[in-house]
């Protein structure tokens, strides 16, 4: 797979920034090494494939599924950390008959997993955008 070469330098490239310590750098390079000889390295090459093909897409349902997760994901971050506690001061300020308990909590127990995960791929669909891939070029 052509993919493979590509994805082992830029891992060492970043490895070399991270862990400027010679050991350390050596251990992870050759752990990287055994997941390239494991075929692991080419499970994840296959799904970057699958996420360029996908974001390649002219269909909003292929290519707009991870926008509107990270949207919703963050309209209920902002809801939660920002609208419903300040909701909670100006209601307690005005001296409110407004049960508090009536507005919506949300799970953000479940919510933040998909949140987070959502960011670590914000940094892949980064450097898409930044060589061109499917933003129309």
């Amino acid at each position: 797979m052509a993919a493979l070469p590509i994805i082992g330098e830029v891992i060492g490239k970043v490895l070399d920034r991270v862990l400027p310590d010679k050991a350390a750098n050596d251990a992870a390079k050759a752990a990287l090494l055994q997941m390239e000889v494991s075929g692991e390295l080419q499970a994840v090459a296959g799904q970057l494939q699958t996420n360029i093909a996908e974001a390649q897409s002219k269909s909003v349902f292929v290519a707009g599924w991870r926008p509107f997760v990270g949207w919703t994901c963050g309209a209920a971050f902002a809801y939660a950390f920002v609208l419903q506690p300040f909701a909670f001061l100006l209601l307690k300020a005005f001296h409110s008959s407004f049960d508090l308990n009536s507005l919506p909590k949300l799970d953000l127990a479940t919510m933040l997993p998909v949140l987070l995960g959502m960011l670590g791929l914000g940094a892949m669909r980064s450097y898409d955008k930044a060589n061109g891939v499917g933003s129309g070029q």
